[in-house]
C-alpha cells in the first residue's frame, strides 16, 4: 500500500472538491433524492460524511496530542446532531466541516505525519492507516452522490490507485464465505493487478506468486473490482467485466461482498 501520507491527502481533497462541486448547485428536491448508498438520500450521505468529518477530528487531534482518541460512546451525540438538520443544512454544513478537515490534513508538516499514532477499533493506526480510513469513505459516499446524478460517474481515478492495493484488508472485513469453496484470479487494468480470490471458511484476497490452479479468471478495471468489494458493483452499471469460470456467475461473487 502506498506509504506516503501527502498522496493520500491530495486524494482525499479532489475527493472533497469533486463532491463540493456536485452539491453546490442542488435544491432541496435534490438533496432528497435517493444515492447509490442503498437506503439513503443524498442529503443523508452528506451528513454521514459531515458527522464522519467531525469524528476524524477527534482522531487527529488525539493523535497530535499523544491522548487516547475519543471513545464510541462520543459518536451517537454527532451522529444526532447531524440527524436533527434538515437536508439542505446537512449538504451545506457537511461541506464546510470536510473543507475544515481536509484544510487541517495539508497544514501538518511531515513531522507531524509521522507522529501520528493511534488504537483504533483495535487497530494500531498511523497517518496513512487513518488516510486510508477517510479516503476509502469519503471517495466511495462521492461516487454514491456522483453516480445518482449521472449513472455513467466513476470513482475517481487518484482514489481507486491507491484504495485498490487495501482491498485484501476490506475483504476480509466485509466478505461473506456462506460455505462456499472457490479461487479465482483477478486481473485488473488501470491500474494493473493479479491478485487471487479466496473463499473458503473465509474471504481473503491475495497476491498471485504462481499459476496455481484456479477455478476461474476474473479481468475488469480496477475501479470495478474496487466498487465490488464494496458491494456497489450492481448489474446496472455498464463496466467492462469478463469472467470466465464455468458455472459460476457474477452473481455469485457480487454475493460474497454484500456491501457495507
Amino acid at each position: 500500500m502506498e506509504r506516503d501520507p501527502q498522496r493520500w491527502i491530495r486524494a482525499l481533497r479532489h475527493s472533497h472538491d469533486r463532491l463540493t462541486a456536485l452539491a453546490g448547485p442542488l435544491g432541496p428536491v435534490e438533496v432528497d433524492a435517493a444515492s447509490r448508498a442503498r437506503g439513503w438520500s443524498i442529503a443523508q450521505v452528506l451528513s454521514h460524511l459531515g458527522s464522519q468529518a467531525e469524528i476524524f477530528t477527534g482522531f487527529l487531534d488525539a493523535a497530535l496530542a499523544q491522548r487516547e482518541p475519543p471513545a464510541q460512546d462520543t459518536f451517537p451525540p454527532i451522529w444526532e446532531a447531524w440527524n436533527s438538520r434538515t437536508p439542505p443544512a446537512q449538504v451545506a454544513d457537511s461541506v464546510t466541516a470536510n473543507e475544515a478537515f481536509v484544510r487541517r490534513l495539508e497544514l501538518l508538516s511531515d513531522a507531524e505525519l509521522e507522529s501520528i499514532q493511534l488504537s483504533l477499533f483495535g487497530m494500531e493506526v498511523d497517518a496513512v492507516r487513518l488516510l486510508q480510513m477517510r479516503l476509502s469513505e469519503h471517495a466511495l459516499h462521492t461516487w454514491d452522490v456522483a453516480a445518482a446524478l449521472d449513472p455513467t460517474a466513476q470513482v475517481a481515478a487518484d482514489a481507486v490507485e491507491l484504495l485498490v492495493d487495501s482491498l485484501p484488508g476490506l475483504a476480509q472485513r466485509v466478505g461473506k464465505a456462506d460455505g462456499h469453496n472457490v479461487r479465482i484470479r483477478i486481473v485488473t487494468v488501470d491500474p494493473v493487478r493479479d491478485v487471487v480470490l479466496v473463499v473458503d471458511d473465509g474471504v481473503h484476497i491475495e497476491a498471485r506468486v504462481d499459476d496455481g490452479p484456479v477455478d476461474g479468471t476474473l479481468r475488469l478495471p480496477a475501479e470495478a473490482l474496487v466498487l465490488l468489494v464494496y458491494g456497489r458493483l450492481d448489474p446496472s452499471l455498464t463496466r467492462p467485466v469478463e469472467l470466465e469460470a464455468g458455472g459460476l456467475t457474477l452473481d455469485d461473487i457480487r454475493a460474497v461482498f454484500p456491501g457495507l
